[in-house]
């Protein structure tokens, strides 16, 4: 009996656990860095595919000779081992019973870069986007783009055969791979590549090699009749480079997904990207028509020629607004077509004659960068918001890469669109229309009993349409579990024969990656969203936050993640936040999706809210809310950390810093009432350290001041020159009032310089900011609830709030339909307003001249994520000032770096862009909104930071002491 039989619980579960202690410890004996807890089998047991499967073990080799080393345990036991980059694989490429072997977390380093042959030498864990950043002082780049660029692995896109959008130009991973390193899954080292002829060469593995041509051998005619019949056929091996013609193993290996051996170098091809982008958005009637039209645009010589309609963009309306989408031609379906060259005018007649040509209703020519990054960003997030189908269900991938010869595109979306309506299901196609290519996701009913077979059903009828147009199954993303079992439909039995023929060549003890390519998995087995979720036995009880965009179900709502894994990009580049806890520490508990996936067992009833996997993984999660607005599925990491705590430690004895910076507003009264005698408490040598340790804080934190004379008893109401102007409530949150009174101040001298009489609330309110975030969420409600009740009669008489803090004015605007849903709640947040968004909005106001002035600007994650930051950007432009804009969380995050465990890494995303830009400007002004971003500054830096109406206040952005 092999480990891959003991390990299925459905034969022997005891034995199971007998051999994973067994290959874990003989993994760690042999030197190697091995996580096996719950927890991190939760984290990979999924890539961003539809399948579940808990590895025995993950390995993280540090280089060729561990990856030697795992291999050679992987034999000795019969254990399966499977490759893995950045995860993002969305076939099920990326999963496997036996040993997961993560080469993104240390195999990722480009180790020589060749500007005159135009090559580089890289591991296989390296990033596409560091490959690019390491090679672009020599003016070159590597040619494929996918769409996970900033995250996915060039030994992943080997895997695949990844193309991206711009295979027009540049073509497959396959045309851009010079040669590679390998190990077989017997050990022995294979290297691959070209002479200075050209010619292709093999070394090392000679039996392996032997074997493979003595099958080609057996299936001449197959491989020289149905493979490469188009640019996208990408399905199946790449035997036809194996005819004895050529015998090119480096394109062979391509594509075949870790199945025939295990990748430790590659050496690519660099290109030189022309200097001048034109990009020309065709509109269209629907997206028959637009894919009918893609072969007369390929026919301008196009770098890339990308699909996608309006059921997509509809998708992205209600996730970021209208704002999120540019101004589009005619049409409710658009091909965005990008040109290049060396002569911008060259370029632009190009693209007018295009514009010109009639192929759709309407057109439009786009010159400017930024917004050609607008239009490319809604391409590149569309996976991630596909993840909703336009049916606002959840969509999954399974059949999310076809491709058919590119003339026959607008037929096949006809007819698949009739397939998808025939199941009852819905579906938003886009993809690279150029070579013929689709990605869509689909609303499978996977909550219903039947839920597998009519995915069963479905992929098989589909696979069928595409045999039908001699398609293949997959453009670029691989078949991995969810189509192998489909090759039939596009391949003869003698195809078939030939691909088992080479895995068995390469791998006859199917030691990697079983279950892909040759004697696959069933399609429908291991799916990991099949039928009802157990949520603690029961779905949609006990739960504390609403969920409200998930028709109430934590189980939907964590299931939102597909696995993209934008959360591990840099997003810096795009004005993100997420995930800064991943960017600190790179590991993949502390990303978004690997807090998902954790949370996906919990749902499912395999971990308890209080395990101690779950508390790891969320430990980090800085509740930035940065995810709400950065990932494209929606997901919303704060809110579940919050549901996480509650849960854990409801009517239990809780941490010690819940009940000191969890209630610090309570406390901050308290010390109010004597705010000298509290300042001198902190501050005194045995008294300040023995409270820090008390309240929880790190006793590297300084503790900021309470103002000696709180806003709210100081405060009379609007000057007697400003009682007859327009009403407006001033929402003073408790850390303005009780840390820096003259925030307030100012924003009362703003808003009545701006013609208003600001009010405040006839109560002491408070949003619950602190008790949403260490999850006391029953407190957290009554607080809430009778702030939302207090505000709702001005909320419906039309009257604006505006909110000082950006955490606690989100709280208002999202987390108050979260925790107390209803009109009233509807009401507040619909009225809320930052000061931007107010004064941006008012008649007749002008913005201060600040020419001259320079800034650095640090957004408040909440305002980012919630509010957004726009309506700020556009008012600091008209004034005049220089802004560096910063991007990510300035790492303090309300609670989290101030307590105990959390400064190192607080320090760590500070330092990611915020102490930088600090450093770079040491005469700038700092302007940041938010409280703890104000407090980050003076703690690590000793600098001052004003609010936006400090800035903007008549008396000067310094004015009044208020401490």
């Amino acid at each position: 009996m092999t480990t891959g039989e003991l390990l299925d619980p459905a034969l022997d579960p005891a034995p199971g656990a007998d051999v994973a202690a067994d290959v874990a410890g003989r993994l760690r004996r042999a030197g190697l860095e091995v996580r096996d807890d719950a927890g991190t089998r939760a984290m990979y047991s999924s890539d961003a595919s539809l399948y579940r499967i808990p590895p025995l073990a993950v390995v993280r080799p540090r280089d060729a000779d561990e990856v030697a080393a795992a291999l050679a345990v992987a034999r000795a036991t019969g254990t399966p081992i499977t490759s893995r980059g950045a995860g993002t694989s969305v076939a099920g490429n990326a999963v496997g019973r036996g040993i997961v072997l993560d080469f993104s977390r240390h195999l990722g380093r480009v180790l020589s870069v060749d500007p005159d042959a135009r090559t580089a030498v890289v591991e296989p864990g390296t990033v596409h986007a560091v490959l690019q950043r390491a090679v672009a002082p020599h003016g070159v780049r590597f040619g494929p783009d996918p769409s996970t660029h900033p995250r996915c692995t060039i030994g992943g896109m080997i895997g695949n055969n990844a193309c991206g959008s711009r295979s027009l130009a540049y073509g497959r991973t396959s045309d851009n791979v010079a040669g590679l390193r390998l190990l077989t899954a017997a050990g022995d080292v294979v290297e691959t590549g070209y002479d200075a002829s050209g010619t292709p060469f093999a070394r090392g593995a000679d039996d392996v090699l032997a074997g493979v041509r003595s099958v080609m051998g057996a299936h001449l005619a197959t491989a020289r009749t149905e493979l490469d019949r188009f640019g996208r056929q990408v399905s199946g091996y790449a035997a036809q480079h194996l005819l004895p013609e050529r015998f090119d193993l480096t394109q062979a290996l391509v594509g075949s997904e870790g199945t025939l051996g295990v990748i430790t170098e590659a050496t690519v091809r660099l290109v030189v990207d022309a200097p001048v982008r034109v990009v020309v958005v065709l509109g269209f009637d629907d997206i028959v028509a637009a894919g009918e039209a893609a072969p007369s645009v390929v026919e301008h010589g196009p770098t890339s020629c990308e699909g996608l309609d309006s059921r997509l963009l509809s998708v992205l309306r209600a996730r970021r607004g209208e704002g999120a989408v540019p101004p589009l031609p005619r049409g409710t379906a658009w091909l965005f077509v990008e040109l290049a060259g060396d002569e911008r005018a060259d370029v632009v007649d190009r693209a007018e004659r295009l514009a010109a040509a009639g192929l759709g209703v309407d057109s439009l020519v786009v010159t400017d960068p930024l917004t050609q990054a607008r239009l490319w960003r809604i391409r590149e997030d569309g996976a991630g918001m596909a993840g909703r189908s336009p049916a606002d269900r959840p969509a999954w991938p399974g059949w999310e890469d076809a491709a058919v010869p590119p003339h026959m595109l607008g037929s096949y979306l006809a007819r698949f669109d009739e397939l998808v309506t025939s199941y009852g299901m819905t579906s938003a196609p886009f993809g690279h229309f150029g070579d013929g290519c689709m990605h869509v996701r689909l609303d499978y009913p996977l909550d219903r009993p039947d839920g597998t077979a009519v995915l069963r059903a479905f992929l098989t009828d589909a696979a069928r349409l595409v045999g039908e147009y001699g398609g293949s199954l997959s453009g670029e993303h691989g078949d991995g579990r969810a189509r192998s079992e489909l090759l039939p439909h596009m391949y003869s039995a003698d195809a078939i024969a030939m691909f088992g023929g080479i895995k068995h060549a390469f791998d006859p003890t199917n030691l990697l990656n079983p279950g892909v390519l040759v004697d696959p998995d069933p399609v429908d087995a291991d799916v990991r969203v099949a039928g009802s979720f157990p949520l603690a036995r029961g779905g949609r009880t006990g739960l504390a936050m609403a969920y409200p965009h998930d028709d109430g179900d934590l189980a939907q709502a964590v299931h939102r993640c597909t696995g993209v894994g934008k959360c591990r990009a840099d997003n810096s580049a795009a004005g993100g936040v997420m995930c800064p806890s991943y960017l600190a520490t790179r590991e993949e508990k502390d990303s978004t999706r690997g807090r998902a996936r954790v949370l996906q067992e919990v749902v499912r009833g395999e971990l308890a809210w209080s395990a101690p996997e779950v508390h790891d993984a969320m430990d980090l999660c800085l509740s930035c809310k940065g995810c709400a607005s950065d990932c494209p599925t929606g997901i919303d990491m704060a809110t579940y950390k919050s549901e996480v705590l509650h849960q854990t430690y409801r009517r239990r004895l809780r941490p010690r810093s819940h009940y000191t910076l969890g209630r610090l507003p309570f406390w901050a009264r308290i010390a109010g009432l004597t705010p000298r005698l509290a300042n001198l408490a902190v501050r005194l040598p045995l008294v300040g350290a023995v409270a820090l340790w008390l309240a929880g804080v790190d006793r590297r934190r300084s503790v900021p001041a309470f103002a000696r004379r709180p806003f709210r008893r100081s405060y009379v109401g609007p000057s007697a020159a400003a009682r007859g102007g327009t009403p407006v409530v001033l929402w003073v949150d408790s850390f303005s009032d009780s840390f820096d009174p003259e925030v307030a101040a100012a924003t009362v001298r703003v808003l009545e310089a701006a013609g208003y009489a600001p009010r405040l609330p006839d109560d002491r309110l408070c949003c619950g900011l602190t008790w949403i975030t260490t999850g006391q969420l029953d407190a957290a409600r009554k607080i809430l609830g009778r702030t939302v009740a207090s505000l709702a009669d001005a909320a419906r008489a039309g009257v604006p709030i505006v909110g000082l803090e950006p955490s606690c004015t989100g709280v208002l605007r999202s987390d108050a339909l979260e925790l107390v849903p209803g009109p009233d709640a509807e009401a507040v947040a619909a009225s809320v307003r930052t000061l931007a968004e107010l004064l941006t909005a008012t008649p007749g106001w002008t913005a201060p001249d600040l020419s001259g002035t320079t800034l650095v600007a640090q957004p408040h994650c909440h305002h980012h994520a919630v509010m957004g930051w726009q309506a700020d950007a556009d008012l600091l432009a008209a004034t005049g000032a220089t802004v560096d804009r910063l991007s990510g969380c300035c790492g303090l995050a309300g609670n989290f770096g101030v307590e105990i465990g959390h400064y190192d890494v607080s320090v760590a995303v500070a330092g990611q862009q915020l102490l930088p830009a600090l450093d770079a400007a040491p005469d700038a002004l700092v302007l940041a909104d938010g409280f703890s971003c104000r407090t980050q500054v003076a703690d690590l830096r000793d600098r001052p930071a004003v609010h936006l109406a400090q800035l903007l206040d008549p008396a000067g952005p310094h004015a009044g002491d208020g401490a």
